[in-house]
C-alpha cells in the first residue's frame, strides 16, 4: 500500500478529531479567558480600591466611592470563588472525557469504524488524549501561574492562607496536574463503560472522591515537609502518578476490548 492511499483516511481522522475537540476547546478557552480577566480586574482594579478605602475614615457623607461593593465584587470573596472553581474543574473534565470523548465514540461505533479505517485504536485514544492534554496543561499553567501571582502580590490584602484547597491547589503545577488526572480518569471510564452517559457520571464521581480524599493525603505531607512548595511539588507528583495509571489502565482495557 503505498503512502498516497493511506493519507486520505489519516487525513479525516485528524479533521474528525479537530471536529470533536473544537467546541470542548471553544469552552476551554473561553473558560480560561474569563478567569483570567476576573483576577486581573482583582489585581489592578478591586483590590486597589478596597486599600484605599480601608486607607480613609468615615466622611460627612459615609464611605468614599470606593467603598461601595457587595458580596459578589468583594476580592476575598471572589478570590475564593475562584480558587474553589479551579480546584475541582477537573470534575468537570473527567465528565466531558468520560461521556463526549471516549464514551460516545465507543456508544455510537464510530471509534470501532475509525479503527477499520484509519487508526489503530491505541493510536486513536493516543491522539485523542494528546490533542485534550495539551491545551489542558497550557491553559491549567497559565491560570495556575496567574492566580500565585496574584495571590503572592495581594496576599496582605487577602483572607487566605497558602494551606487551604483554594488556595494550594490553583498556585502552581498541581492544577494541570489534576486537570490531565481528570482526562485520564474520563478515558478509562469511558473505555470501561462504553455509554455516553453512565461514562460521564462514573468518572466525574470517581474524580470527585479522588480529590476530596487527597486533600487528606497531601495534609500529612506539611509536617515532614516545610513551605508551599516543597507539600505542593509532592502532591503533583502524587497525583501524576495516579494519572499515568489511569491512562495505563485506560490503555490495556482498550487492547482487551478492541480483540
Amino acid at each position: 500500500m503505498t503512502a498516497s492511499s493511506t493519507a486520505p483516511p489519516a487525513a479525516s481522522a485528524r479533521r474528525s478529531l479537530r471536529r470533536l475537540h473544537r467546541p470542548a476547546l471553544l469552552v476551554w478557552a473561553g473558560f480560561v479567558l474569563l478567569v483570567t480577566g476576573w483576577l486581573l480586574w482583582l489585581h489592578l482594579s478591586e483590590l486597589p480600591a478596597e486599600r484605599l478605602c480601608r486607607g480613609f475614615s468615615y466622611s460627612a457623607e459615609g464611605y468614599l466611592p470606593a467603598c461601595h461593593y457587595s458580596a459578589f465584587t468583594d476580592a476575598d470573596n471572589v478570590f475564593n470563588f475562584l480558587g474553589e472553581v479551579l480546584s475541582y474543574s477537573c470534575v468537570a473534565v473527567a465528565a466531558w472525557a468520560g461521556g463526549a470523548l471516549v464514551g460516545r465514540e465507543l456508544e455510537s461505533g464510530t471509534a470501532k469504524l475509525a479503527w477499520t479505517q484509519s487508526v489503530s485504536p491505541a493510536r486513536w485514544l493516543a491522539g485523542k488524549l494528546t490533542a485534550a492534554a495539551l491545551p489542558l496543561a497550557a491553559g491549567g499553567g497559565l491560570l495556575a501561574l496567574l492566580f500565585g501571582w496574584v495571590w503572592s502580590a495581594d496576599r496582605e490584602s487577602l483572607v487566605s492562607d497558602w494551606t487551604w484547597d483554594r488556595v494550594f491547589i490553583p498556585r502552581g503545577p498541581l492544577l494541570p496536574a489534576l486537570l490531565l488526572l481528570g482526562l485520564a480518569v474520563g478515558a478509562l471510564a469511558g473505555i470501561a463503560l462504553r455509554r455516553t452517559l453512565p461514562a460521564l457520571a462514573v468518572a466525574a464521581a470517581v474524580t470527585l472522591v479522588v480529590r476530596l480524599y487527597l486533600r487528606t493525603a497531601w495534609k500529612p505531607l506539611r509536617g515532614p515537609l516545610h513551605g508551599f512548595w516543597a507539600v505542593h511539588l509532592s502532591a503533583t507528583a502524587m497525583v501524576l502518578v495516579l494519572a499515568a495509571a489511569a491512562v495505563t489502565g485506560a490503555f490495556l482495557l482498550l487492547r482487551r476490548r478492541a480483540r
